[in-house]
């Protein structure tokens, strides 16, 4: 025998909702590429989206569909209670006889409807039902625990039951009739709760269906839109692997119409653009360098070989005479490979020791330095009495540098100006020579490595890499090097940078 339960929204037997359990074996079964990751996870979305839709659709189409069938079964018992309370059978308009006749004019004035059941019990038994009954599997008139639980009823009573083909809803009420035999009637609108949600479940199935077909085409359009998106990606690909040593002209294009607004890949290859631009530049720079330091290296070399060459080695003095040429160009090559490596220490974060620095004490050293590198008329305009944070031995040494570049410019008795002062939140350094001065068309290049002056003065012995020393110290220090000349009258170098006070500084 079954038992009865009060529950009036049982769980359905079978939930459906594939689509969710197949998430976590299909995310483990994406393949590794970018493209492919992109539609696994917008399928994985869309799946994720459909099944809570359809779940949520599926669950209200339940609750509906249970509300009303409770409504239908009040109404029904309303309508059963008209015809009782009227006292007259609506067949032949006689009055009602027994509980009987009461309970088969009711259900048969009412018709069922689909998945609906009248029944009528007399006397604690099955009597009557529906005309619909055929149409449903005849389990209630023939359950016996069934008919325990509503035939004596003494109050409207609505619960659910378990039958043998699915859960029933039902309401039954006793037939308030003073019967002349003293019968008692109970009448019972029940629904076939399973197959009256068949329309919900069958709903369910389609958004399912077409939810899996609109993954598909969900899956198709992120296969395209990913293609289109990761492009950019694609051709930065294949340009770096277009790219060798011997040629990085190379760029990413960026196609028709990439100019119309912004986006994140578009500052991708917008970047990727400007790095090569910056590595060609680069290597340039570089290449220009290794040729320049060959060039000036081959020199020193040739001048060597071919005076031993012609060396007399039975000539003492033609002997003595190559060994210090010899000499003179080893110590010129000596000096050229420690200013190279000088240049190349300059872009490492140790070419710099900052520290506390009185600037004026450092201004009047070096002049005590500079005073004895040729017979000049060497004065020291101003030293500007601040502390600040430089590195006392690289400003040494580009003030130095300066100062014995315009000895070699100038003659005996020259004027030579050196100094420094703080102004507007720089730290000056200058030396200002009345040499022959500077020509405009080598201002610019005369700071580049192996580069000399041409239009003027005398030529220099070096190699040419003491301004470009002189500009990377400036530089490390996060500053520059300005030139002001004038052919004829002279030129002044100053060496600006950031003025960092320190704490002890006025």
């Amino acid at each position: 025998m079954t038992a009865p339960t009060t529950t009036t929204e049982p769980l359905p037997r079978a939930l459906p909702t594939p689509a969710v359990r197949a998430l976590p074996r299909l995310r483990l079964r994406l393949p590794g590429t970018a493209r492919m990751r992109i539609v696994g996870w917008v399928l994985a979305l869309v799946l994720l989206a459909l099944s809570v839709v359809t779940f949520v659709t599926w669950r209200l189409l339940l609750q509906d569909t249970d509300a009303r069938m409770r409504a239908a079964l009040v109404n029904e018992v309303e309508e059963f209670a008209g015809v009782v309370a009227e006292g007259v059978n609506p067949r032949d308009g006689a009055p009602f006889a027994s509980v009987g006749d009461v309970l088969d004019a009711a259900i048969a004035y009412n018709q069922a409807r689909p998945n609906e059941k009248f029944l009528g019990y007399v006397d604690g038994a099955f009597a009557y039902q529906s005309r619909r009954a055929d149409d449903a599997p005849a389990v209630l008139q023939n359950d016996p625990a069934f008919t325990a639980l509503v035939a004596d009823v003494t109050a409207p009573v609505q619960q659910s039951y378990e039958s043998a083909t699915g859960e029933v809803l039902y309401l039954a009420v006793p037939i308030e009739f003073a019967d002349p035999a003293g019968s008692t009637g109970v009448i019972v609108a029940a629904y076939l709760v399973d197959d009256e949600r068949e329309a919900a479940h069958d709903a369910a199935r389609v958004m399912l269906l077409v939810g899996a077909l609109t993954a598909l085409l969900a899956a198709g359009g992120a296969w395209l839109v990913a293609g289109r998106i990761l492009r950019p990606l694609r051709d930065v690909a294949d340009t770096a692997r277009s790219i060798t040593d011997t040629d990085i002209s190379r760029r990413i294009p960026l196609g028709p119409g990439t100019d119309d607004g912004r986006d994140e890949l578009r500052d991708l290859v917008h970047t990727v653009n400007a790095m090569l631009d910056r590595v060609e530049t680069g290597v340039d720079v570089q290449r220009r360098f290794v040729d320049d330091a060959g060039h000036e290296l081959r020199t020193p070399i040739t001048i060597v070989r071919g005076h031993l060459e012609v060396l007399d080695a039975h000539d003492p003095a033609d002997v003595a005479s190559t060994v210090d040429l010899v000499d003179d160009e080893l110590e010129r090559m000596n000096r050229m490979v420690s200013d190279l490596l000088l240049l190349a220490r300059s872009e490492q974060p140790t070419f710099l020791h900052p520290e506390p620095t009185d600037v004026g004490e450092l201004t009047e050293d070096v002049f005590g330095k500079v005073v004895t590198l040729g017979e000049r008329e060497w004065v020291l305009e101003t030293a500007a009495r601040v502390d600040a944070v430089v590195d006392p031995q690289r400003i040494t040494q580009a003030i130095v540098a300066l100062a014995d570049n315009a000895v070699r410019c100038t003659r005996p008795g020259d004027r030579i100006a050196i100094g420094s002062q703080l102004a507007g939140g720089e730290l000056r350094f200058w030396m200002a020579d009345s040499g022959p001065g500077i020509a405009e068309a080598d201002r610019a290049r005369i700071f580049e490595r192996f580069a000399r002056g041409t239009s003027t003065g005398r030529r220099s012995e070096g190699a040419g890499l003491g301004l470009s020393i002189i500009r990377a110290i400036a530089v490390a220090h996060g500053g520059q090097v300005l030139l002001d000349s004038v052919v004829g009258r002279g030129a002044t170098f100053t060496i600006a940078v950031p003025a960092v006070l320190s704490e002890e500084s006025p």
